[in-house]
């Protein structure tokens, strides 16, 4: 198989599984339980991984952690509109 396939499988599967959780979190604006360090922390680590998938070229790892990124941003904005109104 080529490896650029297994990458885009990848980046598929990863920034889909992100999709409940931000659905979720919209629909019952419920966010007591989501940390802001762990997602901060992944939200650094998608950085990271974008800037690895720029200096390698590799278009399916820049792609998936930007996505990805973007959920994790809307998520932790979410939490922080949701608190807020507490």
């Amino acid at each position: 198989m080529n490896p650029e396939i297994v990458g885009y499988i990848g980046s598929i599967i990863s920034t889909v599984s992100f999709l409940p959780q931000v659905i979720k979190v919209y629909s019952t604006k419920q966010t007591r339980d989501i940390s802001y360090s762990a997602f901060a922390l992944f939200g650094t680590g998608n950085i990271i991984w974008t800037t690895y998938g720029v200096m390698t070229n590799s278009f399916p790892v820049i792609v998936a952690n930007i996505l990805i990124f973007i959920l994790v941003m809307i998520i932790i904005l979410l939490k922080f509109q949701y608190e807020k109104k507490k």
